[in-house]
This record gives structure tokens, C-alpha cells and sequence, in this order.
């Protein structure tokens, strides 16, 4: 037997006992015998929950995604839920996405909930993340679990924790749970399914959670906009075909064209090299059709269906896809605007965002004397707002990332609903005779042109997760006094806490919970942030600058400087 180091061998050994089934210790024998580097691989570490929850590679061992490694996140749950409603039946929903795995998966999580007598309502199919969301708080569920790696590659499955509110796991819930989990034996838990705990839901929750969608996404628009808006959606072989195509039907929009060669769901995700609508490349089947049909507007989501790409057409009539930054921007302006036509701005309310995000959305909401709170990344810190500050409406909130949730009937991001609120703002706009791209540029005149980009670097594996921790490391022991010769005056450290202002060398707490996040203000407004991706082996810089924009007419002038000013700041800091 090839040498294998003694803490690795112990973890192994684990998985060769009775606990585990014969197919899981064959295969692991195999992977001892011929494959050293994947055995390290899979049990080097146990797989750590991030920022949207649990992802992995699938397959044998503690850092793999497979029905032992959720059985006892599952069993931990289970045990949680005892000590903190005791006396109680607990029930808990669960969904899951288009993946491979993801329905048998979700049927052993349901398993062991009903096994530890928690009442299950088990989605009969895949459906949106969302959904899940929504349907955990309109049963009165303790928690809800999804089976989702959102846009990972196809190999990779995921498990996100919502408790009761809605919201995903946050402190002091998430900590107690994982120590929950680590204290556990895998022979500890119960995979013996009690059928009668087991419920399946499907139309009766979609039905209600598309009439949600529809009174917190749509503005009655007229009759006559809304038949003259032409809408091309994809749903990149996804969830959201099961609810979109009739959100927007109900909704009163008719004129909608499906990409058919991605309607299908389909883990491997054949049409696209990555289904995620960050990426240009992933539309490039909408944008055509949108040519082919003269359409006004393009909408694609990821395969769990809570983040959206928008593509609209620009000063010369050419469809181009917005980032995440821009279509919140403009979905925040519409709904502040919208509540304050409806008198419903009294000053107890607020509007969120990502300290990763752009500036904009603080400038928007002074704007309207309406407060906003900036959190850490990932929409668990948003919805953990609703519960932190019950005295204050909450209104919308976003993240760079291409997600937005709209009130908190949903305490996630949701494209279902954050999409048709995208097209109700580009359909008012084209009914008097403007569209989404000028009334954007609009925005750029009133309170200043903001431009972002975003740059991730993989870095796969052992080594490349060693390799992100050393950039981090050194960013903090070498920080930057200069970017693109503007200086630096002001370094964030969301680690440590500490905002250090390099001009007055005054030093001041962060009062956020602590992330491996770091981010650079320059004398000019320039804004850099680095962080690791809490989902993926990345490690991701987010660049921000801005000018002012005294009329329209100067857009493409100052948006080339911009991009002029963002190809320097790329160059500088080697990242091209």
C-alpha cells in the first residue's frame, strides 16, 4: 500500500467500516490502491459551509458531496431542532435543482428528517431556490434545505441551510449547527426512512408563490404596454422554466419567446460552457434569438433560479448584458421612486446592499432619505437584516453578483421576481418612449457614472486554495499605498475589523462580522476589494471608479474613460 500520512489514513479508515456501504469502501479500497492524489483530495478536510452554504465536488469522502456527508449535516440538523423547539413537531421543506443527484439526494435528506420524526414537505420535482424560501415561511417550517450548486460546473452539488425566517443559516444558528455536525459519528445516523413524515408539494406552493412574485414585482403596468413588450428568456437548463413562463403569463406579458435548446433541465448544461448569466457567453443563444424576434429585452437564469442576467438594447440599438451592479441600481431607483408615488417613505425605511457592490446604491438612497445598510457578501447578511431591524420597512436589496430580492416575502435572492420587476421597469420605460439603457444613463446624469468589473482567478485544489490564503496573506502584510497613481487613503480589513485611514492614521472598528475581505479607497474614489469566493476556488478582485456625468450626450465619451482608467488598474495590479 502506498504511504498515506497518518491524520489522512485515520479519516479514511472511518470510511471503511460497517457505517458505510460496500459500493462507498470498494470504491475508496480503489482510490488507496491507484489514485493517491484524488484520495487526498476527498479527505484532506471535511466540506465547510461558505457564504451561499455548502458546495462540493461529488462523490466518496468528507470534502465530496454524497448522501453520507448530508446525512449527518441532516442528522446535525436534526438534533438541533430537539434542543432548540423542544416538544414541538418540527417540519422542514426541501427543494432541489436540475443537477445530477440532486432528487436522490434530496429524497435521503428527506429520509433522515422523517427518520428523526420531522414532519417533511418534499418538492414532488425540481423547482427555484426560492421557491424554497418561500414555501418554508408559508408552512411554518423550523428549516428548509436545497440541493443546489447554483452555476458550478456540472460535477459539483450543494446544500443550503434556511431557518425559520427564510433566510439562510447566519450566527449564532450556523456555529451551532456546525458543532453540532462535528461531534457526530456517521454511524449516528438514521437513513431508515418513516414514509408517513414524508409530504410531497408541487402546484399548490407554486400557485401561491407566483401570485407573491407578481404583487412585489409588477406595477400595473397598461394593458397596451405590456402586449407591445417583446421578452426573449432562457432559463439555461434550469428550475425557473417550472415558474417563470407562467409568472410572466399571469403577469399579463404574452409577447415571450423560450431559447428551446435550453428549456430542457439538464445538470450537464450542454449548450453552455458555464450556466451562469454573469457571462456573456452563456446568453449568446438568447441574444440571437433576441436579434431573429426584435426583441427589447433578455432575461437568463442561473439553474437554481435566484440570480438573473439582463440584456437590453443600447444607445445604438444593440442588445448587450448589463451587470449586476446596473440592473440594481435601476431596480432600487424604481422601487424607491415606486414608494414614494405611493407616500409609503416616512424615514423607518432602508434598502440594502454588499460592501463589494457599488457605491451607488448609497448615493440612490440619500437621494430619497431612505437609509442603506451595507453587509457582507452573500443575501443571508440582507435577510438577516428584515429580522435584525423589525421596526423599519425593508424595500430591496442587491448584490454585484446578479442577484436581488424584492420585499421579504422571499428572504433570498430571486430572479423569479426580481426579473419581472427588470422587465416592468424596460416595458414603462419603452411606453413613453424611453427604454432601460437611457434610463439608466439618466441616473449616471443625476447622481454620477459608476462603473465596476469584476476579476476571479480559479485556483483548483489543494495547492490553489493554499495559493488564494497566501495572496491574502501577503495583500495584508504588503498593502498598497498607490493604485494607478492615484493614492490610497483609506484600507478596509474585515478580518481584523479595522478601517485605517492612511492620511490621519486614525484607526476605526468595522462593525460588520468579521470576513476574509480587504478593500482599497483611493483619493479619487477608486474602490478595490479582494476577497476568496465562499462557493468556488476563486479568489475575486472587484474594481470600482466613477466620474461625473453632466448630460447624456457624454455617456460614450466618459464611460471610454472609465473603461480606459479600469484597463490601467488591471495592468497595474498584474491582473491581466
Amino acid at each position: 500500500m502506498r504511504y498515506i500520512e497518518p491524520e489522512l489514513l485515520e479519516r479514511v479508515n472511518t470510511w471503511l467500516t460497517p457505517a458505510f456501504d460496500e459500493k462507498t469502501q470498494t470504491h475508496i479500497k480503489d482510490l488507496i490502491a491507484s489514485n493517491p492524489t484524488e484520495l487526498k483530495e476527498s479527505f484532506y478536510k471535511d466540506l465547510e459551509f461558505g457564504t451561499g452554504g455548502m458546495r462540493g465536488v461529488m462523490g466518496m469522502g468528507t470534502n465530496r458531496i454524497n448522501k453520507y456527508t448530508l446525512g449527518r449535516n441532516t442528522q446535525g440538523i436534526c438534533n438541533y431542532l430537539h434542543t432548540v423547539f423542544p416538544g414541538v413537531k418540527h417540519k422542514v421543506a426541501i427543494a432541489f435543482d436540475c443537477r445530477h443527484n440532486s432528487k436522490t439526494l434530496a429524497k435521503v435528506v428527506a429520509d433522515v428528517f422523517s427518520a428523526n420524526g420531522v414532519q417533511v414537505f418534499l418538492f414532488e420535482d425540481l423547482r427555484p431556490t426560492p421557491e424554497l424560501s418561500f414555501a418554508l415561511k408559508h408552512l411554518n417550517c423550523h428549516c428548509g434545505i436545497v440541493l443546489t450548486a447554483s452555476h458550478n460546473p456540472p460535477e459539483y452539488n450543494g446544500y443550503k441551510v434556511y431557518w425559520q425566517d427564510g433566510g439562510q443559516l447566519v450566527p449564532p444558528q450556523d456555529a451551532e449547527i456546525i458543532k453540532e455536525i462535528s461531534n457526530l459519528d456517521y454511524a449516528e445516523i438514521k437513513f431508515e426512512a418513516n414514509e408517513e413524515n414524508i409530504t410531497y408539494i408541487g402546484k399548490e406552493v407554486d400557485d401561491v408563490f407566483i401570485e407573491a412574485s407578481i404583487k412585489n414585482g409588477s406595477f400595473e403596468s397598461a394593458t397596451e404596454a405590456k402586449e407591445d413588450f417583446n421578452i426573449v428568456f432562457t432559463s439555461l437548463h434550469g428550475t425557473s422554466i417550472t415558474i417563470f413562463p407562467e409568472t410572466l403569463k399571469r403577469a399579463g406579458y404574452n409577447n415571450v419567446h423560450i431559447v428551446e435548446d435550453q428549456r430542457e433541465p439538464n445538470g450537464d448544461f450542454p449548450t453552455v460552457k458555464s450556466p451562469n448569466p454573469e457571462e456573456p457567453e452563456a446568453l449568446k443563444m438568447a441574444l440571437e434569438l433576441a436579434e431573429k424576434k426584435n426583441a427589447d429585452i433578455v432575461i437568463g437564469t442561473d439553474p437554481d433560479a435566484d440570480r438573473l442576467g439582463v440584456a437590453v438594447r443600447d444607445l445604438d440599438g444593440k442588445m448587450i448584458l448589463l451587470n449586476g451592479n446596473q440592473t440594481m441600481v435601476m431596480m432600487t431607483d424604481f422601487l424607491l421612486k415606486q414608494w414614494k408615488k405611493e407616500n409609503k417613505l416616512k424615514g423607518k425605511e432602508f434598502v440594502a446592499t454588499t460592501i463589494v457592490s457599488t457605491p451607488m446604491v448609497d448615493i440612490l438612497a440619500k437621494a430619497y432619505n431612505t437609509d442603506c445598510k451595507i453587509v457582507l457578501t452573500g443575501f443571508k447578511w440582507i435577510a438577516k437584516l428584515i429580522k435584525d431591524f423589525p421596526n423599519l420597512d425593508y424595500i430591496g436589496g442587491g448584490e454585484e453578483s446578479f442577484g436581488y430580492m424584492v420585499g421579504d416575502f422571499v428572504r433570498d435572492k430571486d430572479a423569479n421576481t426580481a426579473s419581472l420587476l427588470a422587465i416592468e421597469i424596460a416595458a414603462q420605460a419603452k411606453a413613453k418612449g424611453s427604454s432601460f439603457y437611457k434610463e439608466l444613463i439618466n441616473l449616471y446624469v443625476e447622481h454620477g457614472l459608476y462603473k465596476e468589473h469584476l476579476i476571479s482567478l480559479t485556483k483548483k485544489g489543494i495547492e490553489g486554495a493554499q495559493e488564494i490564503k497566501q495572496m491574502m496573506i501577503d495583500a495584508r502584510n504588503n498593502p498598497l499605498e498607490e493604485i494607478n497613481g492615484e493614492k490610497v487613503v483609506l484600507i478596509e480589513d474585515y478580518q481584523s475589523s479595522i478601517a485605517k485611514n492612511l492620511q490621519s492614521h486614525e484607526e476605526t472598528t468595522i462593525d460588520v462580522p468579521k470576513s476574509n475581505v480587504l478593500i482599497y479607497y483611493t483619493e479619487n474614489g477608486t474602490k478595490i476589494a479582494l476577497r476568496p469566493s465562499g462557493t468556488e476556488p476563486k479568489i475575486k478582485f472587484y474594481i470600482s471608479v466613477n466620474t461625473e456625468l453632466e448630460n447624456a450626450s457624454e455617456f460614450k465619451t466618459k464611460e471610454q474613460e472609465l473603461d480606459a482608467k479600469m484597463e490601467a488598474i488591471i495592468k497595474d495590479l498584474k491582473l491581466n
